[in-house]
């Protein structure tokens, strides 16, 4: 696609790569492309999301960032709300599953990126920050939202008001990644299960996204009525008829995403 995000697909898995660990302009609007193709794609079930090199993604291009901030400091930040927002709301209005390999550093608006994600895989010895107070901002890429949902409100204000860095293992005891595995093993841990997903219910994870991202907000009986909606649905698709037939028949089902 280009030499900053690249996409390969391979049996139903769109996988994303990150070839700079800078978040500069071209790579935000070129992943943001990126993750609007796939949206459009329906031979896509799941997506796999990871970085090269030594990094996953370590947040703005700082380098870039300084010479906006020299040109017009009023409207250097004018980029949160023009790229970073619809990016980070094109992924999470992904209605597949998408796992994200982090390979390695992972910090600021990138933490953001990868917590967009829905199941993280991440290198041992990897470290995970949120930087921002670091270098005088308040946190972006909705950082505070996915923090307080993801380990709570008193872990979320420690990690952003002392950016200290996480070591790999410490964010899996606090839910921030659910796999730690050693560096090699990223990619292929990472594969197995976006390709897993990629051969399982895909209307079925659909609607569990659906009701994830709502079911911390909603009351008990706008949640009922949302799953009462959704099962009605799943209810006549050719998978659930298949996973039934296949239990019935004891055997393995063959999901076909329909």
């Amino acid at each position: 696609m280009s030499d900053t995000v690249t996409r390969a697909d391979d049996g139903g898995v769109a996988t994303l790569t990150l070839q700079r660990p800078g978040l500069s302009h071209a790579l935000r609007t070129e992943l943001l492309a990126a993750v609007q193709e796939v949206a459009a794609d329906e031979s896509v079930r799941a997506v796999l999301l990871t970085g090269s090199g030594r990094a996953f993604c370590v947040g703005q291009d700082l380098a870039e960032h300084i010479e906006s901030l020299r040109g017009n400091a009023a409207t250097s930040l004018s980029v949160v709300e023009d790229e970073y927002n619809p990016l980070i709301l094109a992924l999470s209005a992904l209605r597949v599953p998408i796992v994200v390999g982090i390979n390695g550093a992972c910090a600021g608006a990138g933490l953001g990126i990868a917590l967009a994600g829905d199941l993280r895989v991440a290198a041992a010895g990897s470290k995970f920050t949120t930087a921002f107070t670091g270098v005088g901002l308040s946190s972006d890429s909705a950082l505070a939202w996915r923090l307080v949902h993801c380990v709570g409100g008193s872990r979320a204000t420690q990690l952003l008001l002392t950016p200290d860095p996480i070591t790999a293992e410490t964010a899996e005891q606090w839910g921030l990644v659910h796999r730690v595995v050693a560096p090699e093993q990223v990619l292929p841990e990472a594969q197995a299960l976006a390709a897993r997903l990629a051969s399982g219910p895909t209307a079925a994870y659909r609607a569990m996204k659906t009701v994830l991202a709502t079911a911390a907000t909603d009351s008990l009986e706008e949640t009922l009525a949302l799953e009462a909606r959704l099962q009605t649905r799943l209810g006549q698709t050719a998978d659930h008829r298949e996973a039934v037939e296949a239990f019935l028949g004891k055997r393995a089902p063959e999901f076909t995403g329909r």
